[in-house]
């Protein structure tokens, strides 16, 4: 089992609790990212600057029972169907039963700002998400460690 951090879009603050909860669990912690980013990870692996390559890769690497960290949809949907957990930098927990609500929702969006029309961006992180995601990527490390 390993954590797989897409760690092109991923927060710092997110990145260093993987880290820690990684070595506090003995789960070792993968980083993935354009050799546009600088990550300071023990098993980090660059790749090129395509927009997919990150994906592809993380694709590559993940095995069942393994733990990913994305903020990408359409990546922990393709994920989900290998039996990877998926939870996103906020502390959202990708499932197979909210996954395709998630992905049509993308689609709308998509075509909403294709139209010319605006949406949101994220907002700034806080310690209560930092928080959130800490307590769930710890509920799933002791869930794994509890079914092995």
């Amino acid at each position: 089992m390993k954590i797989l951090v897409d760690a092109d879009a991923c927060p710092k603050k997110a990145l260093e609790i993987c880290i820690k909860l990684g070595k506090k669990y003995s789960v070792p912690v993968w980083t993935v990212a354009s050799f546009n980013h600088h990550i300071n990870s023990e098993n980090h692996i660059l790749v090129g600057d395509d927009p997919q390559e990150t994906d592809v890769k993380i694709m590559n690497l993940s095995r069942e029972g393994d733990i990913a960290i994305t903020q990408d949809w359409g990546l922990a949907a393709m994920l989900l169907g290998k039996k990877v957990k998926c939870l996103s930098p906020s502390g959202k927990e990708f499932q197979r039963e909210n996954i395709d609500f998630l992905l049509e929702e993308r689609a709308l969006k998509e075509r909403h700002r294709r139209g010319g029309g605006r949406t949101r961006g994220p907002k700034k992180r806080t310690r209560a998400k930092d928080n959130i995601f800490k307590k769930r990527l710890e509920n799933l490390l002791e869930e794994a460690n509890i079914d092995s």
